[in-house]
């Protein structure tokens, strides 16, 4: 089933006539536009022929316009060209809370250059009051930004009047448009506007062309250096099939507002988003309108649903295309700036989605949008689905499903079951944020008691308690959402990871409980079952049971188990007693947690999902029960706060420092592809901010490599601290064994909490 597309905001596809214009420019004509024989010729009118549509769609002369690689760079444009242009005159810049970032990152950026930057504040609509516009202009003021409309709540702002108002005193005003174009009119001579922004993929031209209008007279300096395309001001020879699409689509523009003497587009898309709007609130009538409800774009429905997860409704709304206006990452919230400006509560900002409709929507689509997120489309389905289901319990032996092309197994036919869908996090990546768990544990009460060998001052894998001269106990629990789309697999991942803190104390498991969070109404019972089987046959593995456990129902699955073992009270692997001059040694590649989340995005293929079930599942049981030989001197297994994390934990509780040589680093098939295409989990981004302080990194050290060793993982390997002359021996005794991934992958060295990357 082709997917509703209710996503116009973020882009349009192609009009067809759109794409018959940007046709001939893949072959026939193909010239410089900047050449002087007969192909640069004809390159250059279908260049100048786009530039005098655009300048008609915008009420603008020709050579006002100039042509860039889209919005973002017409922003940097005018924001960066003006204010550099003109700061002799002044250095005081005015913008609003809610702009885009496009907008918001240059104006950061110009603070940084010695510009003030002033951020007006809105109502609870998302308006900006002319009035506080008014009041914030001061002498040194030289420009300002205010968007034309938003593009998270549609709120359409007063740009004439704050257009008169900058004309009054003198301020070159820009704006950005790219969301209101096509949408509502767009006048730079009745807006009062100076310089205005233009995004093509926003109305159904191609993606990577945009332009910007420049009035007459206002100078800009110039951001790209090069040759003096675009009147000197944009340099690089222009996209012609990219201008040529960007023409017809304001052509398409023009025709549609001339010919009918009104905007009949803006009908139907407000007839089409109250039908959408209409549909949901008769069915859940506890959600909240974002945004202005009169002056706002057509097109554009912004609605909280009360305490919901809009992560978790994005996955549970298969078959639609919408936004989030919030997410969390590593149980960490992230709400949109604009909601945050407009102060909208945030038992509904958590659960906010923009629906955006378009030229290509129909009613039908906008029908079927209503069912499938009020769930009239699948609950007579899924309710025979489950009575069939808990009919037919699974009842073949417990062994490992066989995995599918999508890495799922057969054993849970329903394909309307993918366990990452029903979580905004992935596997370890969900934990809490390191920086914030350290000031929560320094304000907690040290554990008392002689008998306890390790408690929370070492940032351990697990607790000791001592219970004989020869025997200590140790327990450790863990819980965790899907990491995978598989039920069994996710099961025995959770088992595999629990298990591992165990044998990083140096420890042996002993027994499990699980810990079961489970939501009963949206997932059927066999997929519990099917997880539990999975967490039972990897504890038979490691050669214990789980013996009883506690189960809650929840919104999002989760399963965990608390284990206890056993350690020689003089033989427990610490954090905190690293040696200078120790080798560390890694048991398992990196980047499941990059692997994790393109699983969750439908990008992994399969040969990178089924590695990564299988480096989560692996036991550390026989590295640990090998590396006992040796002397360890420190010891934790790298989950989610990442390697650098973890080693960070280390090397605070040790007072000394680490080179990592970053090439000897493990890293799974695949992990730096999938990190180039930005499938980086925000666990991983939240370590990378917990480690930065103490990160020491040669300039041929990649960016794209810090997120990697900081990679959010689950199940992963173990981080060992030995003597260095022991760490070939132990590498080997290792392969002996089939453990081909262990690596040396840094030393330990004197110095005060530093993590050098060479």
């Amino acid at each position: 089933m082709i997917p509703v597309y209710l996503d116009y905001n973020a882009t349009t596809p192609l009009d067809l006539p759109v794409a018959e214009a940007m046709r001939p420019f893949l072959g026939e004509i193909f010239g410089n536009p900047s050449s002087s024989h007969e192909f640069g010729i004809i390159a250059r009118q279908a260049v100048e022929n786009a530039r005098k549509d655009l300048a008609l769609m915008l009420n603008a002369n020709a050579d006002e316009i100039i042509f860039t690689g889209g919005g973002t760079e017409s922003n940097n444009l005018a924001l960066k060209g003006f204010a550099f242009a003109n700061a002799g005159k002044g250095r005081h810049i005015i913008t609003s809370a809610v702009e885009h970032p496009a907008v918001t990152e240059v104006c950061r950026f110009l603070g940084t250059m010695g510009f003030e930057i002033t951020w007006l504040s809105v109502d609870s609509r998302g308006m900006v009051d002319p009035d506080d516009f008014k009041k914030a202009i001061r002498p040194g003021t030289i420009l300002a930004s205010i968007m034309h409309a938003n593009n998270e709540v549609g709120t359409i702002q007063p740009i004439e009047e704050i257009g008169r108002i900058s004309r009054e005193h003198g301020i070159v005003l820009h704006c950005d448009a790219a969301q209101s174009i096509g949408k509502i009119p767009v006048d730079v001579l009745k807006m009062h506007v100076d310089l205005l922004s233009v995004a093509g993929h926003k109305f159904y031209a191609p993606k990577g062309v945009g332009a910007l209008f420049c009035r007459r007279g206002t100078r800009l300096t110039k951001i790209l250096h090069g040759a003096d395309h675009e009147q000197g001001l944009r340099a690089g020879t222009e996209n012609i099939m990219g201008i040529a699409g960007l023409g017809k689509a304001a052509e398409l523009v023009i025709d549609e507002s001339l010919a009918t003497g009104h905007w009949s587009l803006v009908k139907k898309l407000k007839n089409l988003r109250e039908r959408l709007h209409d549909g949901i609130a008769s069915a859940m009538p506890d959600i909240r309108l974002n945004g202005h409800p009169e002056l706002r774009l057509p097109n554009t429905l912004s609605l909280g649903f009360r305490g919901r997860d809009a992560s978790v409704l994005l996955n549970e709304w298969k078959g639609l295309a919408v936004s989030a206006g919030a997410a969390c990452h590593a149980g960490i919230e992230i709400i949109s700036a604009v909601l945050l400006a407009m102060n909208v509560p945030r038992e509904y900002a958590l659960g906010t989605i923009r629906f955006s409709v378009g030229r290509m929507s129909t009613a039908e689509q906008i029908d079927t949008a209503v069912e499938i997120i009020t769930g009239r489309k699948n609950k007579v389905k899924s309710i025979h689905s489950i009575e069939q289901k808990a009919e037919a319990r699974i009842t073949s032996e417990s062994k490992p499903p066989a995995v599918s092309e999508t890495g799922t197994s057969s054993a849970v036919k329903n394909d309307e079951i993918r366990l990452t869908r029903y979580t905004h996090a992935l596997g370890c990546a969900c934990k809490i944020k390191p920086q914030t768990l350290e000031k929560i544990l320094k304000n907690i009460p040290p554990p008392l008691g002689k008998n306890i060998l390790v408690g929370t001052e070492t940032s351990d894998d697990a607790s000791v308690y001592l219970f004989s001269e020869e025997k200590a106990i140790v327990q450790t629990v863990d819980f965790i959402p899907p990491v995978v789309d598989d039920p069994y697999h996710y099961g025995a991942i959770a088992a595999a990871n629990a298990l591992s803190d165990i044998w990083a104390m140096g420890g042996r498991p002993l027994f499990a409980l699980s810990i079961v969070a489970f939501p009963e109404k949206k997932i059927p019972f066999e997929v519990l079952e099917q997880i539990i089987r999975g967490a039972s046959d990897k504890v038979a593995e490691a050669g214990i049971s789980i013996i009883g456990g506690h189960s809650i129902e929840d919104e999002e699955p989760k399963f965990g188990l608390v284990v206890c073992g056993e350690v020689h009270p003089h033989k427990i692997w610490k954090n905190s007693t690293p040696q200078a001059g120790d080798a560390l040694l890694l048991t398992k590649p990196l980047g499941t947690g990059i692997i994790s989340t393109a699983v969750k995005r439908d990008y992994a293929s399969r040969e990178a999902a089924t590695g990564a079930i299988s480096i989560m599942s692996a036991l550390n049981k026989r590295p640990a029960e090998l590396l006992r030989q040796f002397d360890v001197h420190a010891c934790t297994d790298v989950t989610g706060f990442g390697l650098l994390g973890h080693l960070k934990e280390m090397l605070c509780a040790g007072g000394l420092s680490a080179e990592i040589l970053w090439e000897k680093v493990p890293l799974l098939p695949s992990a730096w592809a999938y990190a180039v295409a930005g499938m980086i989990p925000g666990g991983t981004k939240n370590n990378l901010e917990f480690v930065s302080g103490m990160l020491d990194c040669g300039p041929s050290v990649p960016e794209l490599v810090k997120l990697l060793l900081a990679d959010a993982q689950t199940s992963g390997g173990l981080l060992v601290a030995l003597p260095e002359q022991q760490a070939g021996p132990a590498i080997s005794a290792l392969a002996a064994e089939g453990i081909s991934n262990v690596s040396i992958i840094g030393r330990i060295i004197p110095g005060n909490n530093r993590i050098l990357i060479i």
